[in-house]
């Protein structure tokens, strides 16, 4: 399984007047931990817009297990979930720093979309398979 860790240190901004991160910030920790990912296993947006390519997103769960506090940091995990259909699917676990305890995980799946036609893709791309190789990922 690929996985990538990033830290996010919880900012006076993302917190309310209780000092607990505001429920919304935690796509957003998917998001910088989705493009960790991306920037250890050359995977970006930008590398999947370089093949004429987008990857909307169609599906994000949340699951809220405990709050994150102004002043601790968000231990963001982002692990590839392989699939042989032409979407990606990652999965994520956001831990306190501070507690250790996790306080969200959450599920983002996107699809392969020509920017242009807004058409999508149905079959894997050749550079996805390629890059999947790369790493020896075998599709299940």
């Amino acid at each position: 399984m690929l996985k990538e860790t990033v830290n996010q240190l919880i900012k006076f901004s993302e917190v309310d007047s209780l000092r607990v991160v505001w429920h919304g910030h935690y796509v957003r920790y998917f998001e910088d931990g989705r493009e960790a990912f991306g920037q250890k296993y050359n995977f970006g947006y930008l590398d999947i817009y370089k093949h004429g390519l987008a990857v909307p997103l169609i599906d994000l769960q949340v699951q809220y297990k405990r709050i994150l506090e102004y002043g601790d940091t968000a231990v963001i995990e982002t692990t590839f979930i392989d699939s042989p259909a032409a979407k990606l699917i990652f999965d994520y676990t956001i831990r306190s720093l501070k507690h250790g305890h996790v306080v969200c995980t959450g599920r983002s799946i996107q699809v392969f979309m020509d920017p242009k036609t807004k058409e999508l893709h149905i079959t894997m791309p050749a550079f996805m398979e390629q890059w999947k190789q790369s790493l020896n990922i075998k599709s299940v």
